[in-house]
């Protein structure tokens, strides 16, 4: 599973023809993992409102409001391997905007 992280506590608005653009690159790099037979899920952007439960029954407006990185999305790819998923988002998009991509093993619980 790739986790797109991004600092969403800047100023930046992007102009409807920059927001246009960046979507097109993310068309573009979904299309490529769909033609090299990595992707699985495409998956969604996340909103940035949340909430946040803690032991205790403590809740918080979140997510991670402690904390100016937030997670703005997913994708599912496969992979043989975490170096060769690391390869393959080495061109995703939200890297040219300074964000980064957690890669995380998706563990099946009924195996």
């Amino acid at each position: 599973m790739l986790l797109f992280r991004n600092d969403y506590t800047t100023d930046f608005i992007p102009t409807p023809e920059e927001r246009q653009a960046m979507m097109q690159k993310w068309i573009n790099w979904v299309n490529t993992l769909a033609a090299q037979g990595n992707l699985v899920d495409q998956g969604n952007r996340l909103d940035n409102d949340g909430k946040v439960v803690k032991p205790g029954n403590l809740i918080t407006d979140g997510p991670y409001t402690e904390s100016k990185e937030s997670i703005g999305g997913y994708t599912v790819i496969q992979s043989g391997s975490l170096n060769e998923a690391a390869a393959i988002v080495k061109d995703c998009p939200i890297l040219m905007i300074g964000g980064n991509v957690e890669i995380r093993r998706v563990i099946d619980m009924n195996s």
